[in-house]
């Protein structure tokens, strides 16, 4: 096998996505191993929703390999608020991405899906030979069964033409450059932010949706960008394959990290009229660590105390 650095060396990388929160550490991965040249497509340029732009995307960046990061993702309330938006747009730049890199003939796509695709119940951890037995949790479904059928795309793909294009399951992601609008973010941000401005106000509570019961897992963005790196390199088969940290934790006791890593000492007040969306969320990584031996660095309290810092950071240059 070649080295990473030659590996990269030759390969010219289209990352869709590339100026977003992991996408941004993906290209930082890819300059830091050498890779030859990296080109980061605009939605202002290149909409990806239009068959006919994403041609042209192929057309002028003349790719060898593409990480297709792209996407329309958020929190449990913008997700039921705008099913159909993020069924279609997720689905059609996935399908025009796969379909014109077969057309253009590129020599190896990388697939970022999501734990969200994942049945509602799913026994823990899930494992990928579970990934087709029931369907996703209601409140993400739509946005969960777009990535999916890229999963479905990218088997067919690998069975009529020989296509290698791989699949990586996601764990819900956090860290710093998170999204921290609380219309659209996810709960580490949305719960970031939420201490900040109570402790800045003096607001003795916060609300938090749900009852606290579930769990998830969470995967701080280094720790993402490097498996998603390591996939490029190492793995070439058309099975997908989970990315996560091998750790579950609920809702309530995250609050409860996010409290201290932001210094916030007030009371919680849980909102029962809110959903808590899939019950429980954790990963089997070991399928990782056997096929191309990432296994996730960051601890949480670790990752948490450094998102939190990033965005009061952030806040307080406003």
């Amino acid at each position: 096998m070649a080295s990473a650095g030659n590996f990269w060396k030759t390969q010219r990388v289209v990352v869709t996505g590339g100026a977003g929160f992991l996408g941004s550490y993906v290209v930082e991965g890819l300059r830091a191993r050498g890779a030859a040249e990296v080109f980061v497509p605009r939605s202002r340029d290149y909409d990806l929703v239009d068959h006919l732009r994403v041609r042209r995307l192929y057309r002028d960046a003349t790719p060898s390999l593409v990480i297709h990061l792209a996407a329309v993702v958020g929190g449990i309330g913008i997700n039921q608020r705008k099913p159909g938006e993020f069924f279609y747009k997720n689905l059609i730049m996935g399908a025009h991405m796969l379909e014109e890199g077969r057309v253009f003939g590129i020599q190896k796509f990388v697939a970022v899906g999501t734990v969200c695709s994942y049945p509602k119940h799913t026994p823990v951890p899930f494992r990928e030979e579970d990934f087709w037995n029931g369907y996703p949790e209601e409140t993400n479904a739509p946005y969960g069964l777009a990535k999916k059928m890229l999963v479905v795309q990218s088997e067919a793909y690998w069975a009529q033409y020989g296509f290698n294009s791989i699949n990586l399951l996601l764990a819900n992601l956090y860290g710093p450059g998170d999204n921290f609008d609380p219309e659209t973010s996810h709960v580490i941000p949305a719960l970031i932010r939420k201490c900040v401005e109570a402790k800045r106000t003096g607001a003795g509570r916060i609300v938090v949706w749900g009852s606290g019961s579930a769990t998830r897992e969470f995967l701080y963005v280094e720790d993402a960008a490097e498996a998603i790196l390591l996939a490029a390199e190492r793995y070439d088969k058309s099975a997908a394959i989970n990315i996560g940290s091998g750790s579950e934790i609920s809702i309530r006791d995250l609050v409860r990290l996010i409290m201290k890593a932001t210094e916030y000492d007030g009371a919680v007040v849980w909102d029962p009229t809110k959903p808590d969306g899939q019950p429980r969320r954790a990963l089997d990584t070991s399928r990782a660590l056997v096929e191309f031996a990432f296994k996730a660095r960051t601890p949480l309290d670790v990752g948490l105390e450094r998102a939190a810092r990033w965005y009061l950071n952030t806040a307080n240059r406003r």
